[in-house]
């Protein structure tokens, strides 16, 4: 038997993997990797584990559901041309960034050895490009007016804090002042069989686009739940508008939110971007937060909102932990909303 040395306990594994430890209870949980038992019955890795457990992991990067790749693990490449394929145009879309900044490079060259050198801000701007302000507006009651400023959107962006912090209006805000956002709100289980089936059958690319996401979430273990549709038809929507959804875990259990976020994760760093208000732990997992996802807390005191980093210690970081709760914990408070007084 292989020494004890050779084996990770789930912790070590994720780290090991670069996924989360939800991540690989749920391959787990589906049969495509079986971890060995300690006689205490802890899970450890070995070789032969982690070796699965990154080819499902590398499946996963491609775009595949869970269940096509447990396919794949069982000899059938269906699903693989279009993972391939949507591969293929984000490298062409990361080659075509690259031939630009090369580009900048080579004119900057050039105009050295004309003797003009480069100024400072145009090296900084080469190495780590500037965040623009994509939109800048005026925050609402309950703050005193301050500027809130929008730099660097991400694809994935939470916003999130605890009731009566002013996150719904931070969100309309965005929705009213960032080109091409759209707010969508509570209401999407009553227009599911309205406006969003309207909006498709005048739409086939995103009825196809809603249909493929459907298919892959349900593979993925999503139920399909009342609204389901209605969200995804804003998610899937056009290249030019920009979903802000309103608690975006709401009616949904916690198979159906876990499939959603990794929908939303999958899409890649190069996908219009969304914002999401949540306070379930399905959606907002801080130990599975990436590099393409941004949180805004609203915080208690009304202070104005900010970027908080996914990491203990940073600051706001409590505060964001304090706010999210597990699907079961959430459905019980469902509907809560904190008083408000009107304003003109």
């Amino acid at each position: 038997m292989t020494s004890a040395a050779h084996y990770l306990n789930a912790s070590e594994a994720a780290g090991r993997l670069g996924i989360s430890q939800k991540a690989l209870r749920l391959y787990e949980q589906r049969g495509l990797v079986s971890p060995v038992r300690t006689a205490a019955g802890w899970r450890t890795y070995g070789p032969a584990e982690m070796a699965r457990a990154a080819e499902i992991a590398a499946l996963r990067a491609l775009g595949l559901s869970l269940a096509q790749v447990a396919r794949v693990l069982k000899g059938d490449p269906q699903g693989l041309a279009p993972a391939l394929a949507a591969h293929q145009k984000r490298l062409e879309e990361e080659i075509r960034g690259l031939s630009v900044k090369v580009e900048t490079v080579r004119d900057l060259r050039a105009g050295l050895a004309d003797g003009h050198p480069p100024k400072m801000r145009e090296l900084a701007r080469l190495v780590r490009p500037a965040a623009e302000i994509v939109a800048a507006f005026d925050l609402p009651w309950p703050w005193g007016g301050e500027r809130f400023e929008l730099r660097d959107i991400k694809p994935l962006n939470y916003i999130i804090g605890p009731l009566g912090s002013g996150k719904t209006r931070l969100a309309m805000a965005i929705a009213e002042n960032l080109p091409g956002a759209l707010f969508v709100g509570l209401d999407r289980a009553a227009d599911d069989a309205a406006a969003a089936r309207a909006r498709m059958q005048a739409d086939a690319a995103l009825k196809a686009q809603v249909e493929r996401a459907l298919g892959w979430l349900v593979e993925d273990g999503a139920t399909l739940l009342p609204g389901l549709t209605a969200l995804l038809a804003a998610l899937e929507a056009g290249p030019g508008e920009i979903p802000v959804i309103d608690m975006i875990e709401q009616g949904l259990d916690q198979a159906t939110q876990e499939a959603v976020i990794a929908h939303l994760r999958r899409r890649g760093s190069g996908a219009r971007p969304v914002f999401m208000l949540t306070r379930s732990s399905a959606i907002l997992d801080l130990a599975a937060v990436g590099p393409d996802e941004a949180i805004i807390l609203c915080p208690a005191n009304h202070n104005p909102p900010g970027r908080v980093m996914p990491y203990p210690g940073a600051p706001g970081y409590e505060a964001v932990a304090t706010c999210l709760a597990p699907p079961d914990v959430r459905a019980r408070t469902e509907g809560v909303i904190a008083w408000r007084p009107q304003v003109a």
